[in-house]
């Protein structure tokens, strides 16, 4: 699959049991060699401004969220606003590696 266009779900957890939000969004995912970009917009209906505030605050938090889609499939990313609109930039997120250590820490 080069491409994938459809609905998804941003989470944002605290810890391993409480999520603090879920947004709608409407993604775009391209595939571009070895990597892949995604566009997301909120939505598919604009967020009422209470939502839009928790979606800023947890934003400015820690940008880390879970991406999830119907089939339950899911991956880590970082959201950046694309613009002070609905749009976002997604990336994969990779944990920091300390220094000194060859990889990044196994968690269990």
């Amino acid at each position: 699959m080069d491409s994938y266009r459809g609905p998804a779900t941003l989470e944002w957890w605290a810890d391993g049991s409480a999520c603090l939000g879920e947004f709608d969004v409407q993604v775009a995912i391209r595939v571009a060699g070895g990597d892949w970009a995604c566009d997301a917009s909120l939505g598919p209906e604009r967020l009422p401004d209470d939502h839009r505030e928790v979606f800023d605050l947890l934003t400015v938090l820690d940008p880390v969220f879970t991406l999830r889609f119907d089939e339950r499939s899911e991956i880590l990313v970082n959201v950046l606003r694309a613009q002070h609109g609905e749009h976002l930039a997604l990336t994969a997120y990779e944990p920091a590696v300390p220094k000194g250590w060859s990889k990044a820490p196994v968690s269990w």
